[in-house]
This record gives structure tokens, sequence and C-alpha cells, in this order.
């Protein structure tokens, strides 16, 4: 059932999964995509293995906080990190990886959650490492998919992949839905599913299209800059998920991260581009559940 969360002075919906009386395990979705990008489905085969799920929508996304007013200044933002001052970028965004990766921690503790396993996907790969760089003592995992370092050199997007996900969406429903056919872009090319994509879409429209949200995500994370210095020192036992087909963040950001890591596992598989196909659920939710069995 959705629930709402409150942590300094924001609102965040939620979902959870299993037993509260199980281990916890926050779910951190990525860019602009709304909780219900995890699919209920895997949720569930997690709760299923005796994890406590729990799924939110980030800032700016979703049924949570909208920062009205907030001006991205994007272009300022683009600017200053191309050139390396992300010092400047971070002055100019609203808001920071760091910022996010808070709310993950301030939800955590409205539940009573002093601990939990941590899994990020994509851009909440990218808060989840944040997360266990920057209060280690409140992670027993991360948990790294489809993510990378924010090193520039490093999980680059083909230039078609990147035109179709920065594309402004349509404002109609019927055009919104429609536009989650270019998903199959970075969507997994042996497992297509255009009813779901187009099923998911709906929901998220119906639910809330914000897409002032997507700017200021965006410019969180350009200006939150290279995580490189702070991975080398993650000391949660952390296990990288990637797929061989992402072209949205090529499988070299996961293989950057896990070098990184100390002690990170690598798991690469073949078939997945960037999202959790139905046929590979099973098998990604079976490593995380071992995975999340270490303490």
């Amino acid at each position: 059932m959705p629930q709402i969360a409150t942590h300094d002075g924001m609102t965040f919906e939620y979902e959870t999964a299993g037993s509260p009386g199980d281990p916890p395990v926050l779910m951190v979705m990525g860019f602009a995509t709304q909780l219900i990008g995890w699919p209920r489905d895997f949720c569930e085969l997690l709760a299923e293995g005796g994890r406590f799920v729990i799924s939110f929508d980030n800032r700016d996304c979703g049924l949570s906080a909208k920062l009205e007013g907030r001006d991205a200044r994007l272009d300022e933002v683009m600017t200053a990190a191309a050139g390396g001052d992300f010092e400047a970028a971070r002055t100019l965004a609203p808001y920071t990886l760091s910022d996010m990766a808070e709310d993950g921690f301030g939800l955590l503790t409205a539940l009573g959650i002093e601990r939990a396993h941590i899994v990020g996907t994509s851009m909440g790969g990218m808060i989840a490492q944040t997360m266990a760089i920057e209060h280690p003592e409140r992670v027993i995992t991360l948990t790294s998919m489809m993510s990378t370092t924010g090193e520039p050199e490093y999980g680059q997007s083909t230039p078609a992949t990147l035109e179709a996900l920065l594309a402004p969406a349509p404002a109609d429903r019927a055009g919104y839905i429609a536009s989650a056919d270019t998903w199959v872009l970075w969507h997994s090319k042996r497992y297509p599913d255009v009813d779901e994509m187009r099923a998911i879409a709906a929901e998220s429209y119906d639910r809330c299209s914000y897409p002032a949200g997507v700017t200021r995500q965006l410019a969180a994370m350009l200006a939150s800059g290279p995580r490189a210095s702070g991975l080398v020192g993650v000391n949660a036992p952390t296990l990288v998920i990637h797929g061989l087909d992402d072209t949205l963040i090529a499988p070299s950001g996961g293989e950057r991260t896990a070098a990184l890591i100390p002690g990170a596992r690598l798991l690469l598989i073949e078939d997945m581009g960037h999202d959790r196909p139905r046929a590979l659920r099973p098998r990604i939710s079976r490593a995380i559940l071992d995975h999340t069995a270490e303490e």
C-alpha cells in the first residue's frame, strides 16, 4: 500500500513488501522514474526471500515532494561541470546526489530503521553509492545496478539512446504512453516488452507527470561530479550488477565501480539492457538475496 513519510519538511511516497521484522532493503530508483519502475513482482521476489522491501519516489518525482520554484540553471550547471568546476556546479544546482542520499536516510529514520541494505539502479545507484560513501554506519550492504562512478570516460551512453532519454515527454496522455516505445533503445533487446513499457508509462502519467523535476534531477547528477575518490573507501560489502547490452550506461560504468570498491563482486548479465526484464528477474533477485544475506 502507498504510504507517506516526512523528512526535513518534505514528504515521500513509499511502498513496502514483506514483513517489517525481516532485514530492510531500501530500493533507490533512477532518473525521472517513479517507484513503480521497480516491478512489483520483482519486489515480491525479494520479500518472499525474507526481506522487508522499501521502494519510494525520489524528490521531484512521482508523489514525493516537489521543489517548486527552484531554478535548475541547467545550462550553467552543464558548463561548470564540463569544465571540471564541480564546486561551482553544486552551488548552481538546486540540490545534489548527496541531498538525495539524505532523503533515503531520512525515510529510513522515519520508519525507525537505523541500518539497511541499499539497492540502487542507474541514478539510484549513484545515490546508493553516495549513501555508502557518506554514511557507512547506516549501510549494511550496497548493490549498485546498471550505474557508474560519475567519471565521464566510463559508462557513456550511445548518442541515440541519450537523445531519446532527454527528449521532452509529450504533455498529453496518449502521446506520453506512445513515447514509451522509444525505451526499446535501452531495454534488453532479447526481451522486448512494449506492453509493459506502455503500462508503466500510463501508470506514471496517471500518478504524476512532472517535467520540472526531470530537469532538477539532471542538474543534481551533473553537479555532483565523480565519486571515484569516495568509492575506494567504501567498506560495505558491495555487489555490482550490469547488463552487457546496456546502451544508456555502458558496462564500463559497472566494471569501473566494481574495480574501485574494495572487494566488490561484479555480476555482468548477458542479454540484459538498462532494465529488469521479466525473464531475468529471478536471477537478479536471487543475486540480491544472496548478497543481502551477509551482515
